[in-house]
């Protein structure tokens, strides 16, 4: 019981501080290597993972409004063809200057929507998948489904 405890700053406790640090720092650097490492190997194996639905709605824009710009429309001819495509360019533009301000707004409203529309398939398919079940459970599954059951009747073959 008269044990002699160190002021805090004793040299000893000082160089254990130091040890754990170094320690904590160590483990920290191992796991963001391995972090690194796994991450690089699944962009190799699986390629580019999809961004945010933010980001996912943007690129959708862009690859539509440079399909849009880029179509030449034989139905209008020579004449009209030019001022035709610099129409499509303008309104392509507006389209692109209407939804950015929203996307830049509103990012995470976009992974929530994308997150709802996951649940929803899910729920739907479920429901699809039990229908299926019962479709194909067979002639005595349905019967019974319907309220068809014989009961304890004589089956007669008319034949």
């Amino acid at each position: 019981m008269s044990e002699e405890l160190q002021p805090s700053d004793a040299p000893g406790e000082e160089a254990l501080d130091e040890v754990r640090a170094t320690d904590a720092d160590a483990w920290a650097t191992a796991c963001a290597e391995d972090l690194a490492a796994e991450r690089s190997r699944r962009r190799e194996q699986y390629g580019q993972p999809p961004g945010s639905a933010a980001e996912e709605l943007r690129k959708l824009v862009d690859a539509v409004s440079d399909k849009l710009s880029s179509l030449q429309s034989p139905l209008l001819g020579a004449v009209a063809g030019p001022a035709a495509q610099q129409v499509v360019k303008q309104v392509v533009q507006q389209a692109k200057a209407a939804v950015e301000p929203v996307i830049e707004r509103n990012p995470d409203v976009f992974d929530h929507l994308a997150a709802a529309g996951n649940e929803l398939l899910a729920a739907y398919r479920s429901a699809v998948q039990a229908q299926e079940r019962r479709w194909t459970a067979g002639d005595d599954q349905e019967r019974r489904d319907r309220g068809d059951d014989p009961g304890p009747g004589e089956r007669i073959d008319l034949d």
